[in-house]
């Protein structure tokens, strides 16, 4: 079309359609939620998609992201309503504060979600801590950025280089690495690439960018408890950390008992993190509620109340994940990976290339992973002696680069912590992109000496 080839035309329609949401958003003022809807439309129409199949990948990428993210989204939240509400994030907050002090209190946010992130996916971490960003932010009057960005990155870094999460996990699989040595190489590298792209970013773009946060979530999120006594740090530590202690279980009997056997298939729906959360939740319902004295008639208004806030932001993340299906059924992923494939260059550098080129055209860290990996493991079996653990840290780091708006966690973070888009893109996506580039950088240091 135009002259060119499918494939140069592929990559400029999908150019043309990002900007073009990027301006609905920014210039028009359109609703996120009905500008991804357009963006995806147009997309699908433009790149030659047969039209009965245009509304179906839309409605699947939709139903894809809000039949795990959405339940989470609402279970989290409501979890994180009761914690507020009893006094529990106040507890947490107050012993953190105390601990770390509240010049460096962005660092305990930091070691808190990285040490939290390890088992969990980061929508759960970040529904999970973010009353505990606003929390801090109330009571030390530091930006809700420089503590939001530390905690942000430690969810991020984990996600995307250190298995059980899911991209690491289905990586180790194809490259055939060793899941043990993965883990070890993902943690040293994972480390100092959130101390960089957490602490030390947040607070410089700080400086810059403050953060203004929605006034609907403080009074939900960051309220001052009624009652002056609040629940202990230790049961407060054992209702927020039972998902993770869950989700440790299911992976231990991943590794223990063979598949069919009966403890690893209870095991793996009890660690599932939809069941995980839901008995976090009703543990929650003694321990931040009746134990504090809230009667269940108030414990049902809480949880009613907690989900009002939340509506617009669900609906959006949805948005955004029929606009990536939309991406990735067009064939733009795929163009882009081949691409980087015919590149000559180092096995590590292109599996982080090819991972890194797919996540910006889809949107998805796991789907870049998953994609990157299976592209680049023909090229791996061609180059004798390459570092398979390293390349799956690779294809993890490039998966995380340049979040952008057809990434549904950009749109949870921008809507969460009230930016615009341009403020989200000189936050979030930077952070993200320096996680990409420094982890890749730690990751072939780390090639010279394993």
């Amino acid at each position: 079309m135009f002259g060119m080839s499918h494939e140069s035309y592929l990559l400029l329609d999908a150019v043309v359609t990002i900007i073009g949401l990027i301006v609905l958003i920014t210039r028009f003022k359109v609703h996120p939620f009905i500008a991804l809807i357009i963006a995806a439309g147009f997309l699908g129409l433009t790149s030659g998609m047969p039209v009965d199949k245009i509304i179906k990948a839309f409605q699947d990428g939709f139903g894809g992201v809000l039949g795990f993210v959405g339940i989470i989204l609402a279970l989290g939240t409501m979890l994180g309503k009761m914690m507020a509400e009893s006094g529990g994030a106040d507890q947490i907050a107050q012993t953190l504060i105390r601990a770390f002090g509240k010049e460096k209190v962005q660092w305990a946010m930091m070691f808190a979600a990285f040490l939290v992130g390890i088992p969990l996916f980061f929508e759960i971490g970040f529904v999970l801590l973010i009353p505990l960003v606003f929390i801090v932010a109330r009571r030390t009057g530091v930006s809700l950025i420089k503590i939001g960005i530390p905690l942000l990155a430690g969810l991020s870094a984990v996600h995307g280089l250190v298995p059980p999460h899911p991209g690491p996990l289905l990586a180790i699989g194809v490259f055939g690495a060793d899941i043990g040595k993965t883990i070890l190489y993902g943690l040293i590298v994972a480390l100092p690439t959130a101390i960089i792209a957490g602490p030390i970013f947040g607070t410089f773009i700080a400086k810059y960018i403050p953060g203004n946060p929605s006034q609907e979530l403080v009074d939900q999120l960051a309220r001052e408890p009624e009652s002056k006594d609040l629940p202990s740090f230790g049961i407060t530590l054992v209702t927020v950390l039972l998902p993770v202690f869950l989700m440790l279980l299911k992976t231990f009997a991943d590794i223990a008992f063979a598949e069919g056997h009966v403890v690893r298939n209870w095991m793996d729906m009890i660690g599932h993190p939809i069941t995980a959360l839901l008995l976090a939740l009703l543990l929650s319902l003694y321990t931040f509620g009746a134990r504090q004295g809230i009667h269940s008639k108030q414990i049902l208004k809480l949880l009613d109340a907690s989900l009002a806030p939340t509506a617009a932001i669900i609906l959006i993340i949805g948005a955004g994940g029929g606009f990536k299906q939309m991406l990735v059924t067009s064939g733009v992923g795929d163009v882009i990976g081949h691409m980087a494939v015919t590149a000559q260059i180092n096995p590590i550098l292109l599996a982080w290339l090819v991972a890194a080129v797919i996540r910006v055209a889809t949107g998805s860290a796991t789907v870049a992973t998953i994609t990157g990996a299976g592209i680049v493991v023909p090229v791996v079996g061609m180059i004798p002696g390459v570092n398979r653990e390293l390349l799956v840290l690779a294809t993890g780091a490039g998966s995380l680069i340049l979040s952008h708006v057809n990434d549904a966690g950009f749109w949870l973070v921008k809507q969460y912590f009230n930016m615009t888009v341009a403020e989200t893109f000189k936050t979030w996506t930077a952070m993200e992109t320096i996680l990409s580039v420094v982890a890749l950088i730690f990751i072939m240091l780390l090639s010279l000496v394993v």
